[in-house]
């Protein structure tokens, strides 16, 4: 079993490839993680006594589970992955890719009519 240990990274706001949506890179050899195990950290708003008797705020603790979408989709029925969609918030598959093929028409349509008012490249 190898010994990697997933580390999320976030580029800088301006001018990413991943708009700000945090990545992991994955070593050649390595599988990006079905499931991400990730705590949550809040302070509680106490302290108590630290190694050299400072106050050190009193940390709670929750792990949450984030899981990879493709190995659902590839595990579930169309049914079972709607109702996960659904729970997550998220539009059924059908209805989410009819709406994502809608946006990607518009953006070609917008760049053609903008190629067009252009003219022709030299």
């Amino acid at each position: 079993m190898s010994s990697w240990v997933p580390e999320i990274a976030y580029e800088e706001a301006d001018g990413g490839v991943t708009s700000s949506i945090p990545f992991i890179t994955v070593p050649e050899g390595e599988e990006m993680p079905r499931v991400l195990f990730i705590f949550e950290s809040r302070e509680t708003g106490e302290t108590e006594p630290g190694m050299d008797g400072e106050d050190v705020p009193v940390v709670e603790l929750e792990l949450h589970q984030y899981v990879d979408m493709a190995v659902l989709k590839a595990g579930l029925t169309g049914p079972e992955y709607d109702r996960v969609r659904y729970v997550l918030g998220l539009q059924p598959l059908a209805q989410a890719t009819e709406a994502g093929r809608k946006i990607t028409d518009r953006v070609r349509d917008q760049v053609s009519a903008a190629s067009r008012r252009r003219g022709p490249s030299n």
